[in-house]
């Protein structure tokens, strides 16, 4: 499994148009192959940055979301909006069981 961890700091002005295009990226990005889970969430401490959570079945299919035109967009479309530059971690995981 890919865990992929996002942010984005919006600037004061354009916060309402990074969450809507943020949810809009959301909801089409669940309905892609393998796509296992994909979530917004506002920080606690900076109301003006979103997390991005998402879980991927495989390398594979991340890849193949990197390269659909409207994520592409999306991307673009941040960086005119953020008040800083928006960051991205990719992790390979494996689940595990509590002892």
């Amino acid at each position: 499994m890919i865990l992929v961890l996002g942010h984005v700091t919006a600037r004061p002005d354009s916060f309402d148009e990074v969450l809507r295009l943020s949810q809009q990226h959301v909801e089409r990005s669940r309905a892609e192959p393998g796509c296992l889970a994909h979530a917004v969430h506002r920080d606690t401490d900076n109301p003006l940055r979103l997390v991005f959570v998402e879980k991927w079945s495989d390398m594979a299919a991340l890849q193949l979301h990197f390269r659909v035109p409207a994520s592409r967009e999306f991307g673009k479309a941040l960086m005119g909006l953020a008040a800083d530059q928006p960051g991205l971690e990719v992790f390979e995981a494996n689940p595990a069981t509590p002892a």
